[in-house]
This record gives C-alpha cells, sequence and structure tokens, in this order.
C-alpha cells in the first residue's frame, strides 16, 4: 500500500510536500506513511488518491482494504525470532489470491515434508542454531494453510527434474518427499507440472521464481530468493514479464497426469 501511494503521487507530478499540504498534515507524515511506518485512515487515503487524479475505483478499495485490515496474523508469534522477510512472506501468503512456482533445485517450501525442510534448513552457511532451526522449520509447516487449510488458494507449480532428484538427505526421507507431491497433486486446487531433462526448451526455466496473485493484477508480487533473504518485486514492467516467462514455462512442462506418473516412476526407482 505504501509503495502504491507514492507511486500515485508520483504520477501525479507532485512532492510529499505538495501532498502534505493536500491532506493538511506535515511533510513527514506523508513520508512516513510512503515509507510503511505509519497507517492511514480510509478517510484520508481516499482523499489522497483524490487529489492524485486515480480514478481507479477498483484500485483504491484494494488499497483502502489494506489500510483498514487489522488482521493479527498467525507469522505475528514469529517477529523477533526470524528475519522479517519470513513474516512479509507468510502475510503475503494470507493475502494471495493465488500462487504459481517454479522450483529448479529444491522443492517448493510450501510442498516440502519436515525432514526436507529440516535438511535444506541444516545445510545453512553459517550454521543455525539448534533454536533457530527448529523455529523456522515450525514457520515453514505453518506457512502451508495457503493451499492445505480451510480456503486453500490456487497453486500451480513446476518443478524440474533436478530438484526431483537431488537428495537434501538420505533415501528414505527422500522418497516420503516424491510421495507427499504425489498426494498434494491430486488436491483440486494444486496443479502440478513436471519439467524432465529431456524435454526441450529449458532454457526458459533457468531459475526458480514464486508469483503471487493481489487483489487486482497491478497488486501482484514477485518474490526471488536471495543470499541475505526474499527479494518482492512489484512494477508493472515486471510482473508483466514474470507472467509471460510463467506461461512460457508452462507450455514447456508435462500434463498435470503426465507429471504424476513421472514422480511415481522416481519413487518407484527407490
Amino acid at each position: 500500500m505504501a509503495t502504491e501511494l507514492r507511486r500515485l503521487r508520483e504520477a501525479a507530478g507532485l512532492t510529499a510536500r505538495q501532498a502534505a499540504a493536500l491532506l493538511g498534515v506535515s511533510p513527514a507524515q506523508i513520508t512516513h506513511i510512503e515509507s510503511g511506518l505509519a497507517g492511514v485512515s480510509e478517510k484520508r487515503l481516499r482523499r489522497l488518491a483524490s487529489h492524485y487524479a486515480c480514478t481507479d475505483e477498483k484500485f483504491v478499495d484494494a488499497l483502502v482494504g489494506m489500510a483498514v485490515d487489522r488482521t493479527r496474523g498467525w507469522w505475528e508469534e514469529y517477529r523477533g525470532l526470524l528475519p522479517t522477510s519470513f513474516l512479509d512472506l507468510a502475510e503475503l501468503d494470507h493475502h494471495a489470491s493465488f500462487r504459481r512456482e517454479v522450483a529448479i533445485l529444491f522443492v517448493p517450501g510450501l510442498l516440502q515434508t519436515e525432514d526436507y525442510a529440516r535438511a535444506v534448513f541444516s545445510s545453512r552457511v553459517p550454521e543455525l542454531t539448534d533454536e533457530e532451526l527448529e523455529t523456522r522449520i515450525r514457520h515453514r509447516l505453518a506457512r502451508r494453510v495457503i493451499i492445505e487449510g480451510p480456503s486453500p488458494v490456487p497453486y500451480d507449480v513446476v518443478i524440474h527434474e533436478a530438484a526431483l532428484r537431488i537428495r537434501v538427505s538420505d533415501r528414505t526421507a527422500w522418497k516420503a518427499q516424491l510421495v507427499r507431491l504425489l498426494a498434494l497433486s491430486e488436491a483440486d486446487n494444486i496443479t502440478l507440472r513436471v519439467i524432465p531433462f529431456d524435454l526441450d526448451g529449458f532454457a526458459r526455466a533457468s531459475s526458480s521464481m514464486t508469483y503471487v496473485g493481489g487483489p487486482l493484477p497491478r497488486l501482484d508480487t514477485v518474490v526471488r530468493d536471495a543470499p541475505h533473504g526474499s527479494v518482492f518485486i512489484d512494477s508493472e514492467a515486471q510482473l508483466h514479464a514474470y507472467r509471460t516467462r510463467f506461461r512460457k514455462v508452462e507450455a514447456v512442462s508435462l500434463e498435470p497426469d503426465r507429471s504424476r506418473d513421472f514422480i511415481h516412476t522416481l519413487a518407484k526407482e527407490l
């Protein structure tokens, strides 16, 4: 919300000082709102949108929805225990209307078994303490609610064969992970596809990505992993590029039924 308000102001050609004068507040208050350090009431948000000549009523309503939402999510219990990006990701999940993912080297976090997640987090450098490790595992398992809870969102995921063959743990844990993928692929809200090594067009799926749908397309977000946490991308030009990229990745992947057969074959080999 803060980012979108700043973009609206800049598109209107107004400075923070000018916007503050129109609203009758200090420039510092506008800066705090646009930095996410202060909230804003529905009345003031609609006044700002009017001053910024924003006529997209659905977009303004979506911003208002974010402004007045006082939900204290389950992720708040992890505040101070995990990096902020973990909490941001869980909150992004909570507000998602759909989710799309491309995974190359690891099974996506939402689909991981506890043993798989433990192996992934245990490989971190520098190593996590036992307490940090257990906290991250609990948080990751809690995030499953987005696809397995009372109101699961549509989830389209494409996994490369590399992620299905790399054993982050022992044989038993890895087979259990494949079995979980097979079970989840049967869910009505989950569409799982596989890209085998021998399928043409792999260059289009050369890196992982997560695309999270917002209440409107212009409020979608792409999440990319970085060495020191997640990077959140929300510019319209880049969102369009990632939408196009996901469609191309889907086009070179196996259909869901063939993907299940592929995973089943891998599991039998173990």
